[in-house]
């Protein structure tokens, strides 16, 4: 057990983001990026300046428009050709969603858990909320897939600033030989951090000026009815996605007891079972193209 002082929420957060400023950054590019984002003023020449500086940066965007997820006509071979057709919010997520995969870099941390595990579970939930967004034509399909992307941020945050408690915390959780935990993680990052992390997660993409939306998708993805209704539905549609990403064999699955999606969600998105069971059954071929667009 840890024989530190318990926190107050606030501090553990305080204190964890503090620490994470100095470990782990998004790079400056993808936070100038972000910026983009929520200026409303931004254009496609603002964003292809930015992306311009970064040819790593501009082959892996290229390479994510010209995969089989997008299904545009012929090879698009410039930045501005991609924002003409999928829109420059849609190339903003991307170019986000490209630059992420460093944060989840690290070896194992337990026999049943590694950051890239959280990896491959963050790429199954943003296909499964692309998945959820277009079965009800919700038209943020884009947004959504970087919501599910960076819904576990806090479990980052977990690691970069002590990794110990986490796995003191993935050792109480008693896992099966399905990866199913015996006791609620959430609970028990409380009791060994003084926080969980939702509460991480969203005091991180606070510091780092994330939009709103995906505040609230890290903060409230394990509770999405804390939130009021109108900024509910993406949320929602990441408690469903992540779920549904639990499922699948090997995946990531320690803040779930239960992958049964509760009737409350799919009532408040209107969805039906069969309509989930849709779904499910085309979300492995499409994470194999997703996989290999963000390898």
């Amino acid at each position: 057990m840890s024989n530190v002082q318990p926190l107050t929420k606030e501090q553990a957060v305080a204190a964890a983001v503090r620490e994470i400023s100095h470990i782990a950054t998004l790079p400056e590019i993808t936070l100038k990026i972000i910026q983009l984002v929520e200026s409303p003023t931004s254009t496609a020449q603002d964003l292809h300046k930015v992306i311009a500086n970064d040819p790593a940066l501009c082959s892996r965007i290229l390479k994510v428009v010209n995969s089989a997820f997008y299904g545009l006509p012929g090879q698009i071979g410039s930045i501005n050709r991609a924002i003409v057709l999928l829109g420059l919010n849609a190339v903003k997520n991307i170019a986000i969603a490209a630059s992420l995969a460093k944060l989840f870099r690290g070896g194992s941390l337990t026999p049943n858990f590694s950051a890239k595990d959280l990896w491959t579970h963050s790429i199954a939930t943003a296909t499964a909320s692309k998945l959820i967004a277009d079965q009800i034509k919700l038209g943020l399909t884009d947004e959504c897939f970087l919501a599910g992307l960076i819904h576990d941020l806090g479990v980052i945050v977990e690691i970069q600033y002590d990794r110990h408690r986490l796995i003191e915390v993935i050792g109480r959780l008693n896992v099966n030989d399905d990866g199913a935990p015996q006791a609620d993680m959430l609970e028990i990052e409380n009791e060994v951090f003084g926080a969980n992390h939702q509460d991480f997660g969203f005091g991180l993409c606070e510091k780092w000026k994330f939009p709103r939306t995906f505040v609230n998708v890290c903060g409230f993805h394990h509770r999405p009815f804390e939130l009021p209704e109108e900024s509910r539905t993406i949320v929602s549609i990441i408690a469903v996605a992540d779920r549904l990403a639990g499922e699948l064999p090997g995946n990531f699955r320690l803040d779930q007891m239960s992958t049964e999606i509760p009737s409350d969600l799919l009532d408040d998105l209107k969805l039906t079972r069969e309509q989930i069971d849709s779904i499910r059954s085309k979300l492995p071929e499409h994470l194999d193209q997703v996989s290999a667009m963000l390898a």
